[in-house]
């Protein structure tokens, strides 16, 4: 994996393992706040190896969450997430304006997309076991994981992880 120069701090090129893949991934949502990037989708079975729930991460959250901006999470379950990033779920339930959640019930783990899409950069898992993947800011690969994630988001899923529990 390969990074530009200082003033652009996004990850590019190749990365391989779960550390690799975290870095990634807190790089693009530092990145997210910085920038102001309007919109965001994560996608992943469970999130269950995301460091959704480190201080730094929802730090960039709190930074990127302003009027305008979107974030659309994709999972097949959130049990995990409830379970392994607690901070990341009370920044959601805040955050709820800004979050829409689409739960892909009795998906392939493997088949679902494992990717941070953004309109300038994305970050994919290719082999989301070994955390084997690609952070690029390439147009057509932009384009692509966005027409595979709103596959999933428009025909496959339907909402879930709601912020709260209504009842009576």
């Amino acid at each position: 994996m390969t990074t530009p120069a200082a003033d652009d701090a996004l990850p590019l090129g190749r990365f391989e393992g779960p550390g690799d893949f975290a870095c990634c991934v807190r790089a693009g949502l530092q990145c997210a706040a910085e920038g102001g990037w309007r919109e965001l989708i994560l996608s992943d079975a469970s999130f269950h190896d995301w460091p959704l729930g480190e201080r730094a991460v929802i730090a960039s959250l709190e930074q990127w969450a302003r009027s305008g901006r979107r974030l659309t999470l994709l999972a097949c379950e959130y049990d995990t997430m409830a379970r392994r990033h607690p901070r990341f779920v009370r920044w959601r339930v805040q955050f709820d304006h800004l979050v829409s959640a689409r739960q892909a019930r009795g998906a392939d783990l493997l088949e679902l997309p494992s990717a941070l899409w953004s309109g300038g950069w994305v970050l994919q898992r290719i082999d989301p076991l070994r955390s084997l993947g690609v952070a690029d800011q390439d147009a057509g690969r932009r384009l692509a994981l966005r027409q595979l994630l709103d596959e999933w988001l428009l025909r496959k899923s339907q909402p879930g992880f709601a912020a709260s529990v209504l009842g009576l």
